[in-house]
């Protein structure tokens, strides 16, 4: 009998964890095996977190079959839909040491859940040392440390997605791989404002079932973590690095220039072009001001990136695998950017929000350039701007509504189907459920 009544046993112990409803285990007599054995699991439990967010959503584009960033294409023949943008569960656990020069050990398993599909979004360990509460190490798959937008969660974020840049040069926003942070913990330690991160990554991220070329990626952050300039104002930046690259799998390696007068890609096809390494290098500065008002907070965010991105003929996005022997590497000079100002209305439940940004993925060439007869610059050379503007509903800690316009301008230029501004608007009507 006593058997049959441990798992329900187990179960009410596991549901105490969650609630953090320790009183339960007051019932329990822990001078009793079983006592003692759900008291073991109890503790064991009391170190794990469970959280988790939804975010059902209906959009409405401009056109049927819209393309874009906000969710994804839209199909062929609908302009609006409802979807499970994000489904995530995401359990942590943390050890901690019996004594303070001990180490710290957090672990962390996210997984996303839609009717897309499944993935798993982070899997990661964190070892902290506490003698001089200075440094940590993280390894597995987790955020890369590059831009605030990318580290900046879903289920934080105002706006309903990242930028068309940040979406497109890190289509997902997690790798695998390493990285040692510096961030003193000791609220004594006169750095205590600084964090540094490096670490060294695949490259390719979840768009790849595997890493398809030795070459990795290394990846730098320095933040100046929020300060308070005075009793209302606070301001925090940082910078960002990315020095990565692709294994060249073919001779062909395209670059932009100006044959006869007309920009162009031409090919280099040497022999020797083999096993280089074409780049992937950007560099990010941002920064974030909040200013605290009768009204609530006025809060202003901008982010600048430029470098080098390579990719297909047909996307700028990072490749998801080697090219074939007839396909060539194409290298672009990309630059973009993102302003976000956010504005309470008398309470902190109510905010508007205003986001301008830009991605220009071949800043060497502009307009009319792109299709021009005798030229073969195509759709993935086209500069974007996106300016979003939306109302931001707190309900309660646990619930929130976004009502939220993207107006979409894409240069005009020579190509069909681009000569004039795409029909690719989208409104967006979310809630999101936390717990």
């Amino acid at each position: 009998m006593l058997k049959k009544k441990l798992p329900l046993l187990a179960a009410l112990v596991l549901l105490c964890q969650v609630l953090q409803a320790q009183y339960l285990m007051d019932m329990v007599d822990t001078s009793k095996d079983m006592g003692k054995g759900l008291l073991a699991l109890y503790n064991r439990l009391d170190k794990i977190k469970l959280s988790g967010y939804i975010q059902p959503q209906f959009q409405v584009a401009e056109s049927k079959g819209a393309k874009g960033y906000a969710g994804g294409d839209f199909s062929p023949n609908s302009n609006n839909r409802f979807m499970l943008r994000r489904a995530r569960v995401r359990f942590d656990y943390l050890r901690l040491p019996k004594n303070t020069s001990g180490t710290s050990l957090q672990f962390v398993f996210q997984y996303d859940i839609t009717e897309r599909g499944s993935n798993v979004r982070d899997v990661w360990g964190r070892f902290f040392e506490n003698k001089y509460q200075l440094f940590s190490f993280t390894t597995g798959l987790f955020a890369r440390p590059f831009s605030y937008e990318l580290n900046l969660a879903s289920s934080d974020r105002e706006s309903p997605e990242r930028g068309r840049m940040s979406q497109i040069l890190t289509k997902i926003e997690r790798d695998l791989g390493a990285m040692a942070t510096f961030e003193p913990r000791n609220p004594a330690n006169k750095l205590k404002f600084l964090k540094i991160d490096i670490g060294i990554f695949n490259g390719p991220g979840l768009i790849a079932t595997t890493d398809y070329d030795s070459h990795k990626d290394l990846i730098g952050r320095i933040t100046i973590k929020p300060q308070h300039l005075s009793q209302k104002i606070t301001l925090g930046t940082a910078v960002s690095i990315l020095d990565g690259g692709l294994t060249q799998s073919t001779k062909y390696v395209y670059t932009t220039a100006t044959p006869g007068g007309i920009k162009n890609f031409i090919v280099d096809s040497s022999i020797n072009n083999f096993n280089k390494i074409a780049p992937r290098k950007y560099y990010g500065a941002d920064v974030q001001l909040k200013i605290k008002n009768g009204i609530g907070f006025t809060e202003l965010r901008g982010e600048f990136i430029t470098g080098k991105q390579t990719a297909s003929a047909t996307s700028s996005e990072t490749p998801g695998a080697s090219f074939a022997n007839n396909e060539g590497y194409y290298v672009r000079k990309f630059n973009g950017a993102y302003f976000y100002f956010l504005q309470n209305l008398g309470s902190l439940r109510h905010q508007i929000g205003i986001k301008y940004d830009w991605y220009d993925p071949n800043t060497d060439v502009k307009k009319d350039e792109i299709g021009k007869p005798g030229s073969n610059l195509n759709a993935a050379d086209i500069k974007f701007t996106t300016l979003g503007f939306g109302y931001i509903f707190y309900m309660t800690e646990n619930a929130k509504l976004v009502l939220w316009y993207d107006r979409i301008t894409n240069e005009k230029t020579s190509l069909a189907g681009y000569t004039g501004d795409a029909k690719d608007d989208v409104f967006t009507c979310r809630l999101q459920f936390r717990f």
